[in-house]
C-alpha cells in the first residue's frame, strides 16, 4: 500500500477502451467482463506518468473507474449480458458499500458486520478509497478472475491496484485495517453470490463438468425457432453466432454458423433479492395486446412497431443504441448527478447512491424476469410474420436501406437485435424507471440535466451513415429520460407499446424501495464476518 498522500498511475489515461470505464451504473460489472482477449496473456505494459490518484482527497468511482467515452467498453461486452452485467453491478457496488460501512457513523454492511472504526479513521478518504478497491478486487477475482489480469496490453484491475501503490495479493483480513476491511466485504460478498441462485458456480442440478450461470430451472419454450406454434408466446430467433466479441458482435457474425437463442438466466427469478423475499408479490397484468386470441389488439400491437420502424429518424435509431448499450444508456445518467451534486456527496454519498440505483435496478430485474418466464410472450419480429405471413410490408429495410414499401414479413428484422428472452416487460424500460425513482428519492429533484453529444456515423447499426450529421441527446428531467429509454425499444423494434407503458409503473416501485433497505432485514444470514 502506498503511504504517499498520491500515486501515479501511467498508461490508465481515458481512452476509448480503457479499463477505466465510460459510465458507473454497471461499471463495475463492465469492468469485470471487460477484454475479449486471452486471459493468459501478459500484463500491460509498465504505465507512463500524467495520471494521479489522491487517497485522501479522491474518489475512487469518480477518479479511478471513469472514462472520458461513455461507449468506451461497448465492443468488449457480449449482446445479452444485460442480466449478467446487473448482477454484477450489484454485487461490485455492494461490495464497496460494505466496505466503508465501517466508517461511517450508521451504515451496516449487506454481506458482512464489520465492525466500526473510530471516526478518527474516516477524516480523509483514504481509508474508505483503499478498502473499497480491495473489496472489488476480491468480487472480481471471485466472480470473473480471468478479467484480473492482463491481457493484450489491456489495462485491467490488477494493474490499477499496482499502478496506485496498493498490493492487489495482500490477503488481510484484519478487521481493524482498510486492506483488511476491503477484503472481508469483498469475500462476504462472493460468499452470498455463490449461493445466490443465479448459478455463479454451475453446479445446480450437475455433480461434474459445471456450467456457470446456466439455466436450472427446467424451462423450455412452446416454439421452435423453425416454427411458431403459439402467437402469443415467445419464439427463439435463428440468428448469427455472436460469441466472438468485438466488431464482430454487430457484425455478421462467425461465417456460415446459426445458432438458435435460449431464454438467458431465467433462473434470476429465483435470484435472492434485497429489499424482498418473493417476486411474486408483485402485480403485473398479463399482455393481453399481444394474446393472438384477441386479433384485433394484436394487429394493433404489430401495425404501431411497422409504422415507428417506418418513420424512424436519425435522432430515434441513436437513442435506440444508447438505451441499448447498459453501461451508457444506464450508468452515464446516474454518474453524471452525481458529478452535479460532487461537493455536496462527498465519497461516502457517490458510494451511497450507486448502491441505492444499483439495488432498484438488480430488484427490479428479479421480479421482471420473474415475470418473464410467467407470461412467456411473444417479440414483435414473430407476431409481424404471424400477422402478414407472406405479404409484403412497409418498414426500416435494414443497414441503409432507409424505409421500403416491398418488404417480405418473413425478413423483416428489428433495428435493435432481438433479445434472449421473453417480450414482457421491457427490462430497459423498468430499469430506467426504477433507477430514476431512485436517484429522484435519493436528491429530491426530477432534474438530470445530461447531454450526450453525438459524431456523425456513430451507430454500430448503421456505421457511418448514422447519424448523417453530429446531433446532440439532452434530457432535463428523469421524466424525458425514463421516456426515451422506454420509447427507444419502441424505436428498436423489439417491445410494444403497452408492454413499454406498463414496464414504467411497474419498474417505478423498485426504486422507492431503495429507501426501505435501512428499515428491513435484509442482512440476516449474509454474514460473511
Amino acid at each position: 500500500m502506498t503511504t504517499t498522500g498520491r500515486s501515479s498511475v501511467a498508461d490508465f489515461s481515458l481512452r476509448r477502451r480503457s479499463f477505466l470505464l465510460g459510465g458507473l451504473g454497471s461499471a463495475a460489472a463492465l469492468a469485470a467482463l471487460g477484454s475479449a482477449e486471452s486471459a493468459n496473456a501478459q500484463p500491460a505494459a509498465s504505465p507512463a506518468a500524467g495520471f494521479s490518484f489522491d487517497f485522501d482527497n479522491g474518489n475512487f468511482i469518480r477518479d479511478l473507474l471513469a472514462g472520458q467515452d461513455p461507449r468506451g467498453t461497448l465492443d468488449v461486452i457480449a449482446p445479452m449480458d444485460a442480466t449478467i452485467v446487473i448482477w454484477s453491478s450489484h454485487l461490485v457496488q455492494t461490495s464497496w458499500f460494505d466496505a466503508i460501512a465501517p466508517y461511517h457513523p450508521t451504515a451496516v454492511g449487506l454481506y458482512s458486520r464489520i465492525p466500526r472504526r473510530p471516526a478518527s479513521e474516516a477524516a480523509t478518504n483514504r481509508n474508505k478509497n483503499i478498502a473499497a478497491l480491495h473489496a472489488m478486487y476480491q468480487v472480481l477475482k471471485g466472480v470473473v478472475p480471468e478479467r484480473t489480469t492482463g491481457q493484450n496490453g489491456v489495462p485491467n484491475f490488477r494493474d490499477l491496484l499496482l499502478a496506485i501503490g496498493l498490493n492487489p495479493d495482500d490477503e488481510s483480513v484484519d478487521p481493524t485495517s482498510p486492506v483488511g476491511i476491503g477484503n472481508l466485504a469483498g469475500k462476504g460478498v462472493v460468499k452470498s453470490a455463490q449461493q445466490d441462485g443465479m448459478n455463479l458456480l454451475g453446479y445446480e442440478g450437475r455433480k461434474y463438468n459445471p456450467m456457470p450461470f446456466r439455466d436450472y430451472t427446467g424451462y423450455r419454450p412452446v416454439n421452435t425457432a423453425y416454427e411458431l406454434t403459439n402467437p402469443s408466446r415467445w419464439q427463439p430467433q435463428l440468428g448469427p453466432h455472436h460469441r466472438r466479441l468485438g466488431p464482430l458482435v454487430t457484425g455478421e457474425g462467425d461465417k456460415g454458423i446459426f445458432v438458435v437463442q435460449t431464454f438467458v438466466t431465467p433462473q434470476l427469478a429465483l435470484t435472492k433479492a434485497v429489499t424482498y423475499k418473493d417476486p411474486s408479490q408483485f402485480h403485473l397484468a398479463p399482455p393481453d395486446f399481444s394474446d393472438a386470441n384477441n386479433r384485433s389488439a394484436y394487429k394493433r400491437s404489430v401495425d404501431g412497431i411497422l409504422s415507428v420502424s417506418a418513420a424512424l429518424t436519425d435522432e430515434q435509431k441513436v437513442k435506440a443504441e444508447i438505451f441499448d448499450n447498459k453501461e451508457l444508456g444506464l450508468s452515464v445518467a446516474v454518474f453524471n448527478i452525481a458529478k452535479a451534486h460532487d461537493q455536496e456527496l462527498g465519497l461516502d454519498g457517490w458510494v451511497h447512491l450507486f448502491f441505492t440505483s444499483v439495488t432498484a435496478n438488480f430488484d427490479w430485474s428479479v421480479a421482471a424476469w420473474y415475470q418473464k418466464a410467467k407470461y412467456d410472450a411473444v417479440r414483435p419480429g414473430s407476431a409481424i410474420r404471424h400477422v402478414y405471413a407472406n405479404r409484403t410490408v412497409t418498414s426500416w429495410g435494414g443497414p441503409g436501406k432507409g424505409t421500403v414499401s416491398d418488404l417480405p414479413a418473413e425478413e423483416w428484422k428489428s433495428y435493435l437485435n432481438m433479445a434472449d428472452h421473453p417480450e414482457y416487460p421491457s427490462g430497459s424500460s423498468g430499469l430506467c424507471s426504477a433507477e430514476a425513482q431512485a436517484a429522484r428519492r435519493f436528491f429530491g429533484t426530477d432534474t438530470l440535466d445530461l447531454t450526450i453529444p453525438i459524431p456523425a456515423g456513430w451507430s454500430l447499426v448503421e456505421p457511418g451513415i448514422t447519424p448523417a450529421k453530429p446531433l446532440s441527446v439532452h434530457w432535463n428531467t428523469w421524466t424525458e429520460f425514463v421516456k426515451d429509454c422506454a420509447m427507444s425499444r419502441v424505436w428498436g423494434g423489439v417491445h410494444f407499446l403497452k408492454t413499454i407503458e406498463r414496464s414504467i409503473d411497474f419498474g417505478q416501485q423498485f426504486g422507492d424501495r431503495g429507501q426501505v433497505i435501512d428499515q428491513v432485514d435484509v442482512r440476516r444470514d449474509r454474514r460473511c464476518y
